[in-house]
């Protein structure tokens, strides 16, 4: 039956980026500070990010997943240098009006540098797996019903950074140029501290 298997990857793609962590803060950050298109550009990142991570696991694909997975400990250094150096560029961040219409430019940047993150994290194929597992969805055969699961996570995972990044964009218009500098200074101390306990971790392994 193909809708229990797109209803299925909706929730999972939705439970999955729900949990607040650092693609979270960013979204936050930028949908409160620079508009709500940018905080969903940066939301689709991730969401995208999710979609590839959940088509390997959906597919099967052992070969990618495995070398992903043993090139961990190069990802996650990878990850938490870039972690610290958004927290920097966060707390050195000017004031922008959420007038001024995000240019191409800021949208695509947002959106790269969440699908860049979110990949450098490749424990999350073993995630999706134990999740696809639990669903009943590990013996999904042919290519239409992992097809769907995997539209279903990327839809899931759009559907809660949309929510996320207008709520916050609607909420943002009643603080005021102090406000959103401290928003930008909280969410950079946060970002550094969630990467300098990625490079902590990664060195531990």
């Amino acid at each position: 039956m193909p809708l229990p298997f797109l209803v299925k990857g909706l929730l999972i793609g939705f439970s999955i980026a729900a949990p607040v962590g650092p693609i979270g803060v960013l979204c936050i950050r930028r949908s409160a500070t620079e508009g709500p298109r940018v905080g969903f550009a940066t939301g689709l990142g991730a969401a995208t990010a999710d979609a590839v991570y959940g088509a390997v696991a959906a597919f099967g694909l052992t070969s990618i997943s495995g070398f992903l997975v043993n090139q961990r400990f190069w990802l996650q250094v990878a990850g938490g240098f870039f972690l610290v150096y958004l927290g920097i560029q966060s707390w050195r961040k000017r004031l922008q009006t959420q007038a001024e219409a995000p240019g191409a430019e800021r949208l695509s940047g947002a959106y790269a540098s969440t699908f860049f993150l979110t990949l450098t994290n490749p424990a999350t194929i073993l995630s999706f797996v134990a999740v696809f597992a639990g669903f009943g969805l590990a013996n999904a055969s042919g290519y239409s019903a992992p097809g769907l699961i995997v539209a279903g996570v990327f839809l899931g995972s759009a559907s809660w950074w949309l929510i996320l990044s207008q709520g916050v964009g609607l909420f943002s218009h009643r603080l005021g140029p102090g406000w959103m500098l401290g928003i930008n200074r909280v969410s950079g101390c946060v970002l550094i501290a969630f990467g300098l306990a990625a490079l902590v971790l990664a060195l531990k392994r």
